[in-house]
């Protein structure tokens, strides 16, 4: 390579020239694009598979196109808040079974119903625990109520009427104390429980939920003691929620992730005054719409029919997977010819229309591992996705090539200087020999510290110390500084972490060995054994727990344990 040595060979064409690199071995990847058209299993959004290489500050774009499908198949989940106040809009629904089908028959060839109850979660303060009311919620009401329950999967979709109609039929009304209902609790599992419920793949999702009132939100549970946050998964026993007296109430956040990985389109049908509630979380909610319904429920047929137009003509896209380093600017050109950002997307779309995206990926940098990664470009509410291979070149290909090199068999090219081996020691190889010298095989060659030579790294000099490993992958200066100082001055930087003296302790060696003793209680106890002591104060890992020294914890014991 002339007067070019290894260690310093990111420059531009110009520059590695001029330092004596011959162009045949100077590397210049471009950025490039390729879409996949063989076998496209997508029939509504194309391309299905995409693939892109990029380098640093490298820029690329593609154009998606999305053109919904007529007639589609259409599952219709009916999730009703069964509390005393809806008695009359559930009467209602014995009726909407054969009414709403022959309406479908219009806009889809293949439609199926289904049917779910919910109330609240079944402990104090939102149901009555008194042993005469909680059995029947609603006796207020002069009514036999069924016992309340968090959320019941009553009938999985079906294109039987009369079994939609039957199950109505026996549907009982329920109760609770509070104004909120347990709405988003049961939606969550209706969206994930797909095998439960009987979503098919094919199919356009529509949630159906019938309301009076607002939702509980996460950390409203912790008035009834309920602390560990939602997961996110079914937990639908015999077609019960068997959570709901142990995990909160989802997030806005987690329950939009769910409904949108689950292709689930939501409909509001709220009766009353709170239907504004639920219009201002619209946003907030992508694929989904609000409608108010009349008193007993009236235009329940036209509301549902008037949603589904309305949502089957909206098409928005969002990016899954976001990656680091990676950008994504995504325009939809809509065929009115207005132009609008990926999320807002396009209304009032036909089915003969076609709606483009163009969709621009900008490489920033290479802060994370290169390597192939993967993006999802995903409409809400459909079934079909892009999926996006990222190819990001992040170091230098030419070692990984099949083009035989000279290989110095000693070990004289030490900390980036020139070569000194000659000719007769050095060796030809194939591309795997330079595998040997990565930790893992998207990790560039020893490490990008250093130089292999001989079948060993050599490690480069560093200005802030030294760089050391078979694969130069460690160092001791890559440990966490404490008010500017390295290990705070009371430790070692070995291998990426602190190594205390005696005396300290902590991950930055910043905690005195004795400040242990003010995290002790009165038992001995460090932390009453809920938490761990850092420089001297308790960081409590059950999340039950508070206090100074992690001592209260109003729901690890009932009163029975404590007095027995």
């Amino acid at each position: 390579m002339g007067e070019a040595t290894q260690s310093r060979r990111c420059d531009t064409v110009f520059n590695l020239i001029k330092k004596g690199c011959q162009s045949d071995f100077i590397e210049n990847p471009m950025n490039s694009i390729t879409t996949s058209s063989d076998h496209e299993a997508n029939m509504q959004v194309t391309p299905g598979k995409v693939s892109i290489h990029l380098r640093p500050g490298g820029k690329t774009s593609f154009m998606l196109k999305i053109r919904p499908l007529e007639k589609y198949p259409v599952d219709l989940y009916y999730l009703v808040d069964v509390s005393a106040s809806m008695h009359n809009n559930i009467e209602k629904l014995n009726s909407v079974g054969f009414d709403l089908s022959k309406k479908m028959a219009n806009i889809s060839l293949d439609f199926r119903l289904g049917f779910g109850s919910y109330v609240d979660k079944t402990v104090s303060p939102y149901i009555s625990t008194h042993p005469g009311r909680i059995h029947n919620q609603c006796s207020d009401y002069n009514l036999d109520c069924m016992p309340p329950h968090g959320y019941i999967h009553v009938l999985s979709l079906t294109d039987n009427i009369a079994d939609f109609k039957n199950a109505v039929n026996k549907q009982k009304i329920s109760g609770n104390i509070d104004t909120p209902e347990g709405g988003f609790d049961a939606m969550l599992q209706a969206a994930v429980c797909q095998s439960h419920i009987g979503w098919r793949k094919e199919a356009k999702r529509l949630l159906l939920v019938m309301t009076d009132q607002t939702s509980h939100l996460a950390l409203d549970s912790k008035l009834g003691g309920i602390v560990i946050p939602n997961d996110g998964n079914c937990h639908l026993k015999d077609n019960i929620y068997i959570k709901a007296t142990s995990m909160e109430h989802p997030s806005l956040g987690q329950l939009s992730e769910k409904l949108i990985d689950n292709n689930i389109n939501v409909i509001f049908a709220v009766q009353g005054h709170q239907f504004d509630w639920y219009k201002d979380l619209l946003p907030l909610l992508p694929g989904t719409v609000a409608k108010q319904i009349e008193s007993q429920a009236a235009n329940l047929n036209d509301l549902v029919i008037e949603a589904y137009q309305k949502l089957i003509s909206e098409v928005k896209i969002q990016v899954d997977n976001q990656l680091k380093d990676l950008y994504f600017n995504i325009t939809a050109i809509c065929p009115d010819g207005s132009r609008n950002t990926g999320m807002e997307g396009c209304k009032n779309v036909r089915y003969d229309e076609e709606v483009l995206f163009n969709v621009s990926i900008a490489m920033k940098g290479c802060t994370t591992t290169g390597g192939q990664k993967y993006a999802v470009l995903k409409p809400i509410g459909f079934n079909e996705t892009t999926i996006i291979n990222i190819y990001r070149n992040c170091a230098c290909q030419c070692e990984d090539s099949a083009r035989h090199k000279k290989i110095c068999a000693d070990e004289t090219f030490l900390d980036g200087e020139k070569p000194h081996c000659k000719a007769t020691n050095c060796s030809s190889n194939e591309n795997t020999f330079f595998e040997k010298h990565k930790m893992h095989q998207a990790q560039p060659v020893c490490s990008g510290q250093g130089d292999c030579i001989g079948g060993k790294c050599f490690c480069h000099k560093s200005k802030l110390g030294k760089v050391y490993g078979k694969y130069c992958e460690m160092d001791n200066f890559s440990c966490p500084y404490h008010h500017g100082i390295l290990c705070a001055g009371n430790g070692e930087c070995e291998a990426g972490k602190c190594k205390c003296f005696n005396g300290w302790e902590g991950e930055h060696c910043q905690c005195s060995s004795l400040s242990a003793k003010h995290c002790i209680n009165s038992k001995g106890q460090i932390c009453s054994g809920r938490g761990h002591c850092v420089c001297g104060k308790c960081e409590c890992t059950d999340p039950r727990s508070f206090g100074r020294l992690c001592e209260y914890c109003p729901n690890c014991n009932n009163a029975c344990d404590e007095n027995w």
